[in-house]
């Protein structure tokens, strides 16, 4: 029976990194590192990956995951992460109790970080867990617009000078999301983060600790990471 269902999303197509879900990194496809998280929860009782990529889906198979194959309609820059995700559950021929998004472009996420989304959505039977990192010195606080001619003007007008002041605020940092299947397939279509329910929980991870990769900068981080942590010299 499968009661936690991970679903791996990699379109082939990418707007400002092009293919980037099966470009090489450390002689792997990306797409290659989430399906290992996926396979290395303990909390997973099953791994597909959506894609409407060629390449994406031979590094699937050849690491013994099922694919779905994903429909055109859902493979362009405007499809839904919530939609593609969708199609994948109700393609598969038994139905989960909970599912696990991970994205192909996130090749750097904590050890257990999968688990630890599954739990807490489990004990507090929650309709959903995403993972959440610090905004750091993004803060919207220091955040400001510039008119045509360069001026200056505060996103939200404040006076805080040191970040260790600034109030605490966290972003969805790609590592996860875990939801249970029927907040998933009950929720509004057209509404995007509908899928997300009415009782959304979260998990924090530290900062930089989840690589999310739309750029050649971004890639090279994740590399850098992965060679520190497998041992790995290419």
């Amino acid at each position: 029976m499968t009661t936690v269902l991970a679903v791996v999303i990699g379109r082939a197509g990418s707007r400002g990194l092009p293919g980037k879900n099966a470009l090489p990194l450390l002689g792997r496809p990306m797409v290659c590192y989430a399906i290992a998280d996926a396979l290395n929860a303990e909390t997973v009782d099953r791994v597909v990956v959506s894609t409407d990529g060629a390449a994406i889906a031979d590094a699937a198979r050849e690491m013994g995951v099922e694919v779905v194959d994903r429909p055109a309609s859902l493979a362009g820059d405007t499809a839904t992460v919530a939609a593609a995700v969708m199609h994948a559950v109700e393609a598969v021929d038994e139905q989960p109790e909970i599912v696990v998004v991970l994205y192909a472009n996130v090749p750097v996420r904590p050890p257990g970080l999968v688990d630890r989304a599954v739990h807490r959505l489990r004990n507090t039977g929650a309709d959903s867990v995403q993972s959440y990192a610090d905004v750091g010195k993004h803060h919207p606080y220091w955040m400001v617009t510039l008119d045509p001619d360069g001026r200056v003007a505060p996103h939200h007008p404040n006076t805080v000078d040191r970040r260790q002041d600034l109030p605490p605020l966290l972003l969805p940092d790609g590592g996860v999301i875990a939801v249970t299947a029927s907040c998933l397939l009950g929720a509004d279509r057209a509404n995007p983060h509908a899928f997300l329910g009415r009782d959304r929980r979260g998990v924090e991870t530290p900062a930089g600790a989840v690589v999310d990769v739309d750029t050649e900068a971004d890639l090279r981080v994740a590399a850098s990471m992965l060679r520190q942590a497998t041992g790995a010299t290419s």
